[in-house]
């Protein structure tokens, strides 16, 4: 396309762009010259989505479109032809075009979708299109460059035709541009949808003024009286006032999200959304309001539902079966019988591709090889003592489908020989799909024999040695070549056994069920035989007619008339075998012809092939058919095939009564069949059923001419010698009423008796004792299940409406598979998907089905195209079936799983999809719309007076919430420090005359070996020179602001003290990136300007990338404060020191950016940090003799009091490793700790993960280098956060090798307030831990649960409360103390709590509550700071080293990070727990809201291909554990999520990101 503008560069026009469509006052939409030309990028930012007839369609008209006011008279767009019903003409077009699939096709139904569509194209469905890296989407229109080759149905799947028809077509010019065409169809990357999403958000509102507008559940209002709204556009471009559409009649609702969901707004839906709006129960007065659940909502029955009202059915039995003097006693007896007095009549006629006769097997040939082939069996396997068959075995008969010469002979060789023939699907390769499943049928009927023919035999993949490999999940098999010339004769003595027909088994079938599983259904020969003698009399078969099979002959219609029946009646088949019909459609009416053929049994598919290809075909003549037997009658949707069928061919002597129809199944055999009636007066039976009634199991002949019907046509009358009732299709099976749907049960010796091996399954399916209502049997025999669900019309006429395990349930309401994807075949146009490649199915969801929509799209078709088709079947499937789709998604061409005839293989793609490995191209999920029963959201129950508070805790027994660390008064009498000393300043100098050579700090390089280190005297020096240097060339005074930006060392140690011996306050600011200045660089300045400092001081290195190219380019220095380098400093002393004398003055400031986003100084006076210390002292027992490792960032908190301040005051040696070195050496903090043998050391959660992930693999390699962490007693993780359980274990587990005690990984808790309120430390108790419900947590409830329990959520205890810190769990709303166990904000009360937020512009901070707060009830007294953490308390049954029983404090999460949804309180953290445990290819995860939607966004680790693999995993996930429905999900590259240096996500940057698009997602969904 014209331009080469790449994504990015686009993106970033996209507001510029935008401004083009809003109407000026010249007001001219700009688009291309002419719509010949491809629109250039520049002037159209939304692609247009285009019908191929160049009608603008605006099914999914993008939302900006559809909010703008477009005056289209006075575009250019005006050359568009009108929006409307598509006109019978067109109608007309279509359905002569021949190219739809007429299975599936029914005209009342195409034109009742059209219908449904042309409606909702006068709305404009508001629903943002998803978008696509542009690599992403080449790539897959690349990929699936060739068309399937395989695109026909087998036996019951659909199938398609076109890509037989065209071809040509497809490897043409069209090919060449879908390049072109598909990348301009990228579309905006991750928000530019997001900002349409809030637009179409602003526009929801119901313009009918007498509905109230639905309830917006999250707990936003959203007037809608408003005539425009007022929208910040994300890209900056300021507010723009547009009108809305007002839409007529209600057609819009919102969902309870907010989310626009396009539907017909039922009076029932809308009583649905005002349902939400009431609490679930009455507030109670009370106090005590604790044993909550939180319910699913429960659909209740719709009172309006149709019932059925007819009598109970009656059971009706077919014709007797006729006794004719001749019919044979077993099938081998007339085998025996014409293979001897009539050898030369030909038996089966098998052709090859070109539709060539390739063998004619006669009668005698089929009786001498089968006696042949049986002697083998029995006698040539193994050895004559032991042989390997004896009669009685199961042996697995494999043959392709173009040689049934080969199978027939082996299929009554076996019947010869007593054995029992197991005939299954040749398999492709050794992990065909379903080719496992079949090796369980093997393995469970101890099959070790298969025979097959030569050619199949060299066509089976062999190993080196050239041995056929054990298939997986086969059991080992001996391969036996079934050819004459690889037999030996049998003796002139032996004779096969031919009895009359009994009870043993004849032959095993297999069958696939719902779920993928085979099972094998065994026909006894009694059944077999009793089988073709009602077979031969309701088809009047005679001696030696001539029948046509096109159906697998292996099993089902194609067995049972093809090879069994035909026998017994010396009929002559002609077997079109599979791969003819894909070269040539017409070969089966052209063997009809050839052969005057009497009967053919094929199904809708073949009639449909024929009808694309008849065309070219001038002399077809039908005239000699009595019987053409559609053996998928039973699928209502065969009915517009027969019909397509007759209407084409009635002029080529196809007489009307010989389309007969049949119902069968594996169990059941044939149920019923159509008979060939000689009168054609009397019309075959249908009924124009309504959709609602069968989806409530009731039978309502539609008389309203209604959209939602389904044509069915009967198959006919009970088998002859059967019993058919029909049963409900749940629980006990009773009778059901005569207008009811059930599942047809018979009772007949023509059945199969059980599956193989499976008694308790067998019991439910074949020995079933139908009961009437009144609780007695119908009948003493056992009836066996069909599988097939219909009712039993007037005159006893057969009608089925599809299969049990087509069946969905959703929400009480019962939708047949094959319906759903008719409905889906009926969107036009079809040129986007294939036709025989949709498969529908349903998945659990929150305890109810949900359907699941799959289909394989054209390499040709655009995204828009695809993406516009997907809307149309979701409005289609939702008008006709009343049922939302939980998800559609469309694959690339060729990559959904085949059966072996070429079908689509269900279970294995419910199976990909439930694991994420369908890879699809186009994913859209509808979970607002079809997900209904989400619990109530919470109504704020009206606050209960903390006194109350009080009251219900005193009643109920429970202590006030609260705990404390041991008292800072208890002095040991050594400590000098505390007894002398006020000031750390003073402490320094005292070391420095006590101990000077004493060393306090030891850096590490990257190599593990000592890069510097400073003893007392040392550090002393230094500090004074700084000292010096400040008051000479910074001029500096006392209490001014000093900035230091250094990277972790030493020199930020010597220039903190130096800024103390100087009187200045210091303030430690992480230095910029030097690879990404222009992102760090501001947050330096922004601390600089923000503290007020006076002067800058860093490293000559620093000063240089300030002043470099890159910095002057983000930001000027020459506006800073002086920059002082203190790399080479003065040699002079300062004149003198500064003494303190207000231990309440500012020590230094803390400054740090929250994971909010938020920049907060907290000031640290001389008497807070002096109590800090000690307090860590006592809690961590440090002395001089000590050594400890410290892993941390030394810019805030505690990292920075344990790098900086600890030491001077304990006088312990600090061993300093930056983790900035662990990138380049993981191992490097581990082996320090090991090599220096140190006991305490404290990391991050960043470090501890760097560890975890990068020494995974070579703990061993460690273990040789002599890693050792015996020694460690505290492995302590600095954090603000609750703490990660699941890190700090697996940590635990990976180094327990190398001699790391679980016991010793703890963590630490502070926060902005106070830098450090709890920290294990070397005495007390261990760590508990407890498990608490998710779901009460929401609520703001704590309630222990056992572990393993569903919805437990496990939490670490935070480690021991610090010496002199005191802790009370309040209200945060209304400041009232809570009891123990209990959920509130953790307030803490200590000597080293921060003195308040430095503010340098005078006026008092908003959040000056954050530091002195006052209970409202209790104790009013003490002075307390709130953290701003959720957290409670909980006394436990461990003791403290005051032998006091022991509190300890668990943090639950951030109040400001904590997202209020549907009324509930969640935590980012949890929800994130939950998507990065969906999918395997997920490495991190962030979560946060927007609007009212929750937006995730997922690191893919992997190819982009699986990238939308993880839109319905990470949807599942979140709705199955946090009853939350997802926005949007951003599937983004690794590393795009930003982490600060404590290893937190900041979610809110995140959030700026996404909504600036600058994220680069590789793919955005909106969830509708």
């Amino acid at each position: 396309f014209a331009g080469d503008i790449t994504q990015k560069g686009y993106e970033k026009k996209r507001s510029k762009l935008v401004r083009a469509y809003v109407p000026h006052a010249g007001g001219n939409l700009a688009t291309s010259d002419s719509p010949t030309h491809s629109p250039r990028r520049e002037n159209i930012p939304i692609p247009l989505v285009e019908n191929r007839s160049g009608i603008m369609t605006n099914t999914v008209a993008m939302i900006l479109y559809s909010t703008l006011s477009i005056q289209s008279s006075a575009g250019p767009m005006s050359h568009r032809a009108p929006l409307g019903p598509p006109s019978a003409a067109r109608f007309h077009r279509r359905r002569t075009s021949g190219t739809r699939d007429e299975r599936y096709r029914s005209d009342v139904h195409t034109e009742a979708v059209q219908a449904v569509l042309a409606r909702h194209v006068e709305r404009k469905v508001a629903v943002p299109m998803p978008s696509k890296r542009r690599s992403l989407v080449v790539q897959t229109s690349m990929d699936a460059y060739t068309p399937p080759e395989e695109e026909a149905g087998p036996g019951d799947d659909m199938s398609g035709m076109e890509h037989w028809m065209s071809r040509p077509s497809q490897l043409g010019p069209a090919h060449l541009g879908s390049t072109s065409s598909s990348s301009s169809s990228t579309q905006s990357g991750g928000s530019g949808n997001a900002g349409r999403l809030a637009d179409s958000l602003a526009h929801m509102h119901i313009s009918h003024l007498n509905h109230s507008a639905p309830p917006d559940v999250t707990g936003y209002s959203s007037d809608s009286s408003h005539s425009h709204t007022e929208r910040h556009h994300m890209a900056n471009m300021g507010t723009i006032a547009r009108n809305t559409q007002k839409y007529g009649n209600a057609e819009r609702m919102e969902t309870g999200d907010g989310v626009p969901v396009s539907s017909r707004v039922s009076a029932k839906i809308q009583q649905l959304v005002n349902t939400l709006k009431q609490p679930r129960r009455p507030p109670l007065r009370e106090f005590f309001v604790d044993d909550f659940d939180e319910l699913l909502e429960v659909q209740q029955p719709d009172p309006n539902q149709p019932r059925p009202e007819g009598a109970e059915m009656m059971p009706v039995r077919g014709e007797p079966l006729g006794v004719v003097t001749n019919w044979p006693p077993s099938l081998e007896a007339a085998l025996q019988r014409w293979g001897t007095i009539s050898p030369k009549a030909p038996c089966l006629t098998s052709l090859d591709t070109a539709g060539k006769p390739l063998y004619v097997l006669t009668y005698g040939k089929l009786w001498s090889r089968s006696i042949k082939l049986a002697y083998n069996i029995l006698h040539k396997l193994g050895s004559k003592q032991e042989p390997m068959v004896r009669p009685g075995d199961r042996v697995a008969l494999v043959f392709p489908n173009n040689d049934p010469v080969a199978f027939m002979v082996a299929f009554y060789g076996c019947l010869l020989a007593e054995v029992v023939p197991v005939p299954i699907e040749v398999p492709l390769s050794r992990k065909d799909a379903g080719s496992q499943q079949i090796g369980f049928l093997l393995g469970s009927c101890g099959v070790t024999v298969a025979l097959t023919s030569d050619a199949c035999h060299k066509g089976l993949p062999k190993s080196a040695t050239g041995e056929i490999p054990q298939f997986k999940g086969w059991p080992k098999l001996l391969w036996f070549v079934t050819e004459s010339k690889h037999l030996s004769k049998p003796p002139r003595d032996w004779f096969p056994h031919i009895k009359d027909a009994n009870n043993d088994t004849a032959y095993i079938e297999y069958k696939t069920c719902k779920d993928g599983s085979v099972l094998g259904v065994t026909v006894t020969r009694i059944a077999l035989l009793t089988h073709c003698q009602a077979l031969t009399q309701s088809c009047s078969y005679t001696e030696a007619e001539t029948i046509v099979n096109v159906l697998d002959f292996k099993k089902d219609v194609g067995l049972w008339h093809g090879i069994l029946t035909s026998v017994m009646n010396m009929m002559h088949v002609i077997s079109v075998p599979y791969s003819l019909m894909k070269v040539n459609p017409l070969s089966w009416i052209q063997k009809v012809c050839q052969y005057k053929a009497k009967v053919a049994c094929v199904k809708s598919r073949d009639m449909h092939w024929a009808l694309v290809a008849h065309k070219d075909q001038k002399d077809i003549n039908l005239s000699s058919l009595r019987m053409l037997l559609v053996a998928d009658g039973s699928n209502p949707w065969s009915i517009s095939s027969c019909d397509a069928f007759l209407n084409v061919f009635q002029t080529k002597g196809l007489r009307t009564e010989v389309i007969c129809p049949c119902a069968s199944s594996p169990e059941a055999l044939t149920v019923a069949i159509r008979r060939p009636v000689e009168d054609s007066s009397q019309p075959p039976g249908r009924g124009v059923l309504s959709m609602q009634g069968l989806s409530y199991g009731v039978v309502r002949v539609d008389t309203e001419e209604r959209l939602s019907v389904l044509t069915v046509q009967d198959v006919g009358t009970v088998t002859p010698g059967g019993l058919v009732c029909v049963v409900k299709p749940e629980g006990v099976p009773q009778l059901c009423q005569t207008d009811e749907i059930g599942e047809l049960c018979v009772c007949s010796i023509a059945t199969g008796t059980s599956y193989y091996g499976l008694t308790g399954m067998t019991k439910n399916t074949f020995e079933v004792y139908p009961v009437s209502s009144s609780g007695g049997l119908i009948s003493e025999y056992a009836f066996v299940r069909t599988g097939l669900l219909g009712f039993i019309g007037p005159g006893g006429l057969v009608f089925i409406t599809g299969k049990m395990d087509g069946l969905i349930m959703v929400s009480g309401r019962r939708h047949n598979a094959d319906d759903i994807v008719a409905t889906a075949l009926a969107v036009e146009p079809m040129k986007f998907v294939y036709r025989g490649r949709i498969a529908v199915f349903s998945v659990t969801v929150l305890r109810d089905e949900r359907i699941v929509v799959v289909a394989e799209q054209r390499p040709d078709s655009t995204e828009e195209d695809s993406f516009q088709w997907m809307s149309r079947v979701l409005q289609a499937i939702d008008s006709i079936h009343g049922v939302g789709v939980f998800c559609l998604a469309l694959v690339p061409a060729n990559t959904l799983p085949k059966t072996p005839l070429g079908g689509i293989h269900l279970s294995e793609i419910k199976q990909l999809y439930l694991e994420g490995g369908l890879h699809p191209c186009n994913v859209l999920m509808c979970p607002h719309t079809c997900v209904t029963n989400l619990p109530k959201p919470r109504q704020k129950q009206p606050e209960i007076g903390p006194a109350s508070v009080m009251v219900g805790n005193l009643v109920s027994g429970k202590r006030i919430a609260q705990a404390s660390g041991r008292d800072l008064g208890q002095t040991d009498d050594n400590d000098q420090v505390r007894q002398t000393f006020l000031f750390l300043s003073e402490v320094l100098q005292w070391r420095a005359q006590t101990t000077p050579d004493h060393i306090l700090y030891t850096l590490l390089s990257s190599r593990g070996a000592v890069s510097s280190s400073l003893t007392c005297l040392q550090l002393h020096k230094r500090a004074e020179r700084v000292a010096a240097l400040l008051m000479e060339r910074g001029g500096l005074q006392e209490g001014d602001h000093v900035a230091l930006v250094y990277p972790p060392g030493i020199d930020l140690i010597a220039a903190f003290y130096g800024c103390l011996y100087a009187g200045c306050v210091p303030i430690t600011v992480r230095p910029p990136h030097p690879q990404n200045i222009s992102t760090t660089l501001p947050t330096v300045k922004m601390i600089v300007e923000v503290s007020h400092s006076a002067c800058v001081m860093t490293t000559a290195v620093i000063c240089k990338l300030l002043r470099s190219k890159e910095a002057m380019a983000t930001m000027d220095i020459r506006n800073w404060p002086p920059v002082l380098d203190t790399d080479d400093l003065p040699k002079k002393k300062p004149p003198a020191l500064y003494k303190p004398t207000n231990p309440d003055g500012l020590a230094y400031l803390d400054f740090s950016v929250s994971t909010t986003g938020m920049l907060a100084g907290v000031q640290m006076s001389h008497n807070a940090v002096a109590a800090f210390c000690r307090s860590v002292k006592l809690q961590c027992e440090l002395y001089p003799s000590r050594e400890v490792a410290i892993c941390l960032d030394p810019y805030c908190g505690l990292g920075f009091v344990l790098w900086c301040l600890c030491s001077v005051y304990s006088g312990h040696q600090s061993i300093l490793i930056p983790p900035v070195e662990l990138e380049s050496n993981p191992a490097l903090w581990l082996l320090a700790v090991s090599q220096l043998r140190v006991r305490d050391t404290f990391c991050s959660y960043s470090v501890m993960e760097l560890c975890t992930k990068g020494l995974g693999l070579q703990t061993e390699a460690l273990k040789a280098r002599g890693l050792d962490l015996s020694r460690v007693r505290a492995c302590v993780v600095v954090a603000e956060e609750r703490p990660r359980m699941a890190l700090t274990l697996s940590f635990s587990k990976l180094f327990k090798d190398l001699g790391l005690h679980p016991r010793s990984v703890s963590t630490a808790f502070g926060c902005r307030v106070n830098l450090a309120i709890c920290l294990q430390g070397t005495s007390g108790p261990d760590p508990t831990t407890v498990y608490v419900d998710m779901r009460a947590l929401r609520h703001d409830r704590v309630r222990l649960v056992e572990r393993g329990s569903p919805h437990s959520l496990p939490l670490m205890e935070s480690g021991k409360i610090l010496p002199g810190v005191r802790i009370i769990i309040a209200n945060p709303e209304t400041k009232g103390p809570l009891g123990d166990s209990h959920l509130g904000e953790i307030w803490v009360h200590s000597a080293h709590n921060g003195s308040g937020y430095y503010s340098g512009y005078g006026e008092e901070v908003l959040q000056s509550d954050h530091f002195n707060s006052r209970l409202s009830f209790g104790d009013t007294q003490t002075v307390w700071a709130r953290t701003g953490y959720l957290g409670f308390l909980r006394r436990t049954e461990l003791t403290d080293a005051n032998g006091e029983r022991h509190d300890a404090l668990f943090v639950v999460g951030a109040l400001e990070e904590a997202m209020e949804l549907r009324g509930m309180r969640y935590h980012p953290i949890d929800i994130e727990t939950s998507v990065i445990r969906a999918h395997k290819s997920i490495v991190e995860c962030a979560v946060f809201p927007w609007t009212n939607l929750l937006v995730v966004v997922v690191e893919l680790e992997g190819s982009e291909q699986e990238a939308l693999d993880l839109v319905p995993m990470v949807t599942k996930a979140v709705l199955e554990e946090h009853y939350l429905i997802v926005g949007v999900v951003v599937v983004t590259d690794i590393g795009v999520i930003p982490i600060n240096s404590r290893g937190e996500k900041q979610r809110m940057h995140l959030r700026d990101g996404f909504l600036q698009d600058q994220l680069d997602p590789i793919y955005v969904a909106y969830n509708m």
